[in-house]
C-alpha cells in the first residue's frame, strides 16, 4: 500500500490536461507529495463512454484503496462508469460540475447526439457506491449546463457531500476558474 493516495484527474468535454484548474490543482497536490496524473482523454471534442472509460481503466491499472479520482463535467460521468467495472473500493472521488441531466437549450444537434449516450445509458449506482469509500461533489449555483438539482442526485445516489459555489458557471476556464481551492479541500477530506 502506498503512503500517499494516487490522484487521477479526468478533464471534461473539449478540454485537456493543461486547461481549466487542472494545472493549478496538480501543482498544489504535487507540492504536498501526492502522485498526480491528468491523462489526455481520447477525442475530447466527441467524448464517448467506451474509449473514455477504457482510457481511465488503463491509467489506473490495478485499482486499490489509495486511489482518488477527480472529474470535471463528463469526466465525472467517466469516473462513475469506470467504478461500475471494478470490484475494489477506492479511497474516494471528487466530482466537479458533474451531471446526470443537462440543460440542453444551448446545445446544437451534434452536441445533443454526443451527450445522449451519457444521459441515457444507465449507471449501476449501488455498485458505484460500493466501490467508493467517500465522495464529494462541487457545484455552482449558476452553472449553465448542469441544473443545481443534480447536487441532490449525487447526495441521494452516491451519498456525496455537496459543496455549492456562487457564480462560478460550469467551473471551467471559460468562467475564469483557473484555481479551485474547494477541490483541494475536498481531496483532503477523503
Amino acid at each position: 500500500m502506498q503512503d500517499m493516495p494516487r490522484i487521477i484527474i479526468i478533464h471534461g468535454w473539449s478540454s485537456g490536461p493543461q486547461k481549466e484548474w487542472f494545472p493549478w490543482l496538480e501543482r498544489e497536490l504535487k507540492a504536498k507529495g501526492f502522485d498526480v496524473e491528468i491523462p489526455a482523454m481520447p477525442n475530447p471534442k466527441v467524448p464517448q463512454i467506451g474509449p473514455w472509460v477504457g482510457c481511465l481503466s488503463q491509467v489506473v491499472g490495478t485499482p486499490d484503496e489509495e486511489i482518488i479520482l477527480v472529474g470535471h463535467s463528463v469526466g465525472c460521468q467517466t469516473i462513475l462508469r469506470y467504478l461500475e467495472t471494478i470490484d475494489v473500493k477506492i479511497r474516494g472521488a471528487v466530482f466537479v460540475a458533474g451531471w446526470f441531466t443537462l440543460k440542453l437549450d444551448d446545445f446544437d444537434e451534434a452536441e445533443i447526439a454526443i451527450a445522449k449516450p451519457w444521459l441515457e445509458t444507465p449507471i449501476d449506482f449501488e455498485k458505484v457506491k460500493n466501490n467508493l469509500n467517500k465522495s464529494m461533489a462541487i457545484f455552482s449555483d449558476d452553472d449553465y449546463f448542469v441544473p443545481l438539482a443534480d447536487a441532490e442526485l449525487f447526495r441521494e445516489r452516491l451519498g456525496s457531500s455537496i459543496i455549492t459555489l456562487n457564480q462560478k458557471g460550469h467551473i471551467s476556464g471559460l468562467d475564469g476558474v483557473t484555481e479551485l481551492p474547494e477541490a483541494l479541500e475536498a481531496i483532503k477530506l477523503l
